[in-house]
């Protein structure tokens, strides 16, 4: 399979015409990945624009690539979001480059009760940044056409708000449904993900109240880096995304 880069948005270049790749995403496709003058290549926007060309000029500042084709990849009619609590060491971070490789949609960090990390002041942004790239990464080692956008850290009240509009699914290992028989015919999902300690009791009731619906995956209960991408597989089925 062809080496995959990615450019920022908006990706207008047509066959007949060049892309130049620049900065950090140059270095790493002549300096890393030591793409060669010939060498076929697909390019992305993470905004749905894909091509596929051929490499002209090879230095860790610039590459060029010829365009040879261009596809257009519409956006998911239906959009999946991971609500990942933060975690401590590197465990929400993992979560999140796996969900990526697996087809999430959107991405949104929870400091949960239980949250042994937390983002404050400073933090907040740098943490979006650190999330955001490990993201960037894993769609274009997945070669993706669409990225996921991370958003700002939400309060429990704010995923409770996110009930009305759309399916909340929070996974939980006390829950008696599983996620498997939970029937997704229409809307927009949230996977709900809570830290190691779990969710805690007056979140889930809030949470409950508001309309989301506790599921739990098989009978064993799952790191909170595993539960996000091991429900994202199910949801990808159940959606015929797979």
């Amino acid at each position: 399979m062809a080496l995959h880069f990615l450019v920022d948005p908006p990706l207008i270049a047509r066959p007949g015409e060049s892309v130049e790749l620049t900065g950090a995403e140059a270095h790493h496709a002549a300096g890393v990945r030591r793409v060669r003058v010939g060498e076929a290549v697909t390019v992305g926007d993470g905004a749905g624009a894909w091509l596929e060309g051929s490499v002209t000029a090879a230095d860790p500042k610039l590459v060029r690539i010829d365009v040879i084709s261009r596809v257009e990849h519409p956006a998911p009619a239906r959009r999946v979001t991971l609500i990942q609590a933060l975690a401590k060491g590197d465990r929400d971070e993992l979560a999140v480059q796996a969900c990526t490789e697996l087809g999430v949609d959107a991405i949104i960090p929870w400091q949960a009760g239980r949250s042994v990390s937390r983002w404050n002041g400073p933090k907040v942004e740098r943490g979006v940044q650190r999330w955001a790239t490990i993201a960037r990464e894993a769609a274009k080692q997945a070669h993706r056409a669409w990225l996921p956008v991370v958003a700002a850290p939400v309060s429990t009240s704010d995923i409770a708000a996110r009930c009305g509009s759309e399916r909340v699914l929070v996974l939980e290992p006390t829950a008696t449904r599983r996620l498997s028989d939970v029937e997704l015919s229409d809307g927009d999902v949230s996977l709900v993900v809570g830290p190691e300690g779990g969710i805690a009791a007056d979140e889930l009731d809030a949470l409950v109240a508001a309309g989301a619906l506790t599921v739990r995956l098989g009978d064993t209960v799952l790191r909170t880096s595993t539960a996000g991408p091991a429900a994202l597989g199910v949801v990808n089925v159940a959606l015929g995304r797979w």
